[in-house]
């Protein structure tokens, strides 16, 4: 059986360093025999303090006290102590001793093996189950707050978390790895199981799993690619985690009759509203919606009208950006939002940029991922201006409806494996998708495969879901949005003249194709308070492509914004 399911230890492999060499390095502080501190928890057997705080039977705190009360025992009391100390001795206990601090230690200075963690993440969008089996302890003590956030990052990037004290059962045991095998609804032969531990790895390879003996990261790294056949991202790369739709909360809001919006929720603090482009959905921001829920905040990653589960109204005046800007302010007011962080890419960028220049009121700061502001001129006819630039003609091309609606839905899952690929090389088709001359051309994807390799960008489970939103709203909706040319310049031009003066954040990519750097230039003429961020290696789809690098300028950005104001009681 090919192998579908992986499952990592956590202390010695995903969590480093692990307990045992805290233990060591009280025992060197302290003056004592090497092995003292391991034998102490763990004389006794299957009723050792260790074995029943892993089983579950006693708290953490339970056997710090039992710890401390074995190593503080009477004079002439003896402590077995393993080689090189050959036979049980008393062991005078030094001043400062605590038996909690190898346990503090292991909670604050232990970190998360990103590039473990990143490969999780990999092998789960290409469809792998993964999970944690953990020996570990009911933590009741005053760290706990540190185990909490551990505990939670584990279940955001991996399918099950097997903690030993919920179970039973701590690794050796059989009984843990079975109860692994059937959460997991595996078979033995189809999982690689990754521990730091020989004794650990010995059941896992008796019941027919790849065991895999990690000795340090990157040659576990480099077995699991070579035995899932999947490139894994390397050490260099941190950890962005991305959720499922399953993980998320899902909301539905009625902005008027025939309209609804749906909507993924993660976290609670300030509110921050993502907005994807086309052909997109909310799972767009799939990297970003832990990444900001874990550091305070409430996201919301609307799906656009027209897409997915919200509302597909077949009339092209419901997507002028004048409409869709209203729209969006209902949504606010329904959930009781007076002010947002609002961050958009693509077409969301444009409507983000739109609010912030109608609706300041409501927005605490406004961010664009590549899309940038420009006012409207009034001496040109927007269509005209649209000719004008070769790399636009597919907008044009998009203009007549009911044609790229019959292309693009012929084979939803081609057109998008072809239009939402990364700038790398080894992502590229052997024709590159050009936006010139589509109209000549006859289609966008004239040309290219018909049953092109997947994109780095879509992994299988990721392409199914995009798949299924699109089925369920077609494409007419999604290009609407561009058949708003006319009807959205005459109402920028009603605010020409005016200024965006919230705070501003705009990304730019080096390797997009039609929303270039060069488009932004001069920007802060009519966006004051702007701040740039550039990735240059990046084509359009940021927050796929470098979701990292991302996470990292909005977090950055948010930190740097004024407080939120507290709600108060004055009266206009």
């Amino acid at each position: 059986m090919a192998p579908r399911a992986v499952i990592f230890g956590l202390s010695g492999v995903l969590l480093r360093p692990g307990l045992q060499h805290f233990l060591s390095a009280c025992e060197r502080d302290w003056n004592l025999p090497r092995g003292f501190l391991e034998a102490a928890l763990d004389s006794g057997g299957s009723q050792s303090p260790k074995s029943r705080a892993l089983r579950g039977q006693i708290s953490l705190s339970q056997l710090q006290e039992e710890l401390e009360r074995r190593c503080r025992a009477a004079p002439g009391a003896a402590v077995p102590v393993p080689v090189p100390v050959p036979v049980p001795v008393p062991v005078p206990v030094p001043e400062g001793f605590s038996a909690s601090r190898p346990f503090r230690e292991l909670r604050s200075r232990s970190r998360l093996e990103a590039p473990l963690l990143r490969a999780a993440q990999t092998l789960r969008e290409h469809g792998f189950l993964t999970a944690v089996v953990a020996n570990w302890w009911l933590d009741d003590t005053a760290g706990r707050s540190r185990t909490a956030e551990l505990l939670q990052e584990l279940r955001r990037t991996f399918h099950l978390v097997l903690e030993s004290c919920r179970v039973g059962a701590a690794k050796p045991h059989p009984d843990i790895y079975s109860r692994a095998l059937k959460e997991l609804g595996v078979e033995p032969q189809e999982v690689i199981f990754l521990d730091s531990r020989e004794r650990d790895l010995g059941p896992a390879r008796a019941l027919g799993m790849v065991a895999v003996l990690v000795q340090d990261t990157g040659s576990a790294l480099r077995d699991l690619q070579r035995i899932t056949g999947i490139q894994l991202p390397g050490r260099d790369v941190a950890l962005p985690t991305a959720v499922e739709p399953h993980e998320v909360a899902h909301g539905y809001v009625q902005i008027r009759p025939g309209v609804r919006f749906h909507f993924a929720e993660l976290g609670r603090g300030p509110a921050i509203v993502l907005c994807h482009g086309f052909p997109d959905c909310w799972l767009a921001w799939r990297f970003q919606l832990a990444a900001l829920a874990g550091s305070g905040f409430r996201v919301l990653a609307l799906e656009m009208k027209g897409f997915g589960e919200s509302s597909a109204p077949p009339d092209v005046s419901e997507y002028s950006q004048e409409r869709i800007c209203q729209d969006f302010i209902t949504f606010l007011d329904k959930l009781g939002l007076p002010q947002v962080v609002l961050i958009g890419h693509d077409w969301g960028g444009a409507m983000a940029w739109n609010v912030a220049l109608f609706y300041p009121e409501r927005l605490r700061a406004v961010a664009s991922l590549n899309t940038p502001f420009r006012p409207a001129q009034p001496d040109s006819d927007p269509l005209e201006q649209l000719r004008r630039i070769p790399n636009f003609d597919y907008q044009l091309y998009f203009q007549r409806p009911g044609v790229a609606e019959a292309e693009l839905e012929k084979d939803i899952g081609r057109s998008l494996k072809i239009l939402i690929r990364s700038s790398e090389a080894e992502d590229r088709l052997p024709f590159e998708l050009d936006f010139r001359r589509v109209q000549e051309r006859g289609g966008l994807l004239v040309g290219l495969p018909e049953d092109p390799p997947g994109s780095r960008l879509l992994p299988p489970p990721a392409l199914d879901y995009y798949v299924r939103q699109f089925r369920t709203s077609g494409f007419r909706g999604p290009l609407n949005w561009y058949r708003n040319v006319r009807e959205n310049w005459r109402w920028a031009l009603s605010a020409r003249g005016r200024t965006i003066a919230v705070p501003a954040l705009l990304v730019t990519a080096g390797k997009d194709p039609v929303l270039r750097p060069r488009l932004s230039h001069g920007m802060e003429t009519w966006v004051p308070k702007l701040q740039r961020r550039h990735l240059e290696e990046c084509g359009h789809w940021t927050q796929l492509e470098r979701p990292a690098e991302l996470n990292r300028i909005l977090l950055e950005w948010l930190r740097e914004l004024p407080p939120e104001p507290l709600p108060g009681n004055s009266k206009l």
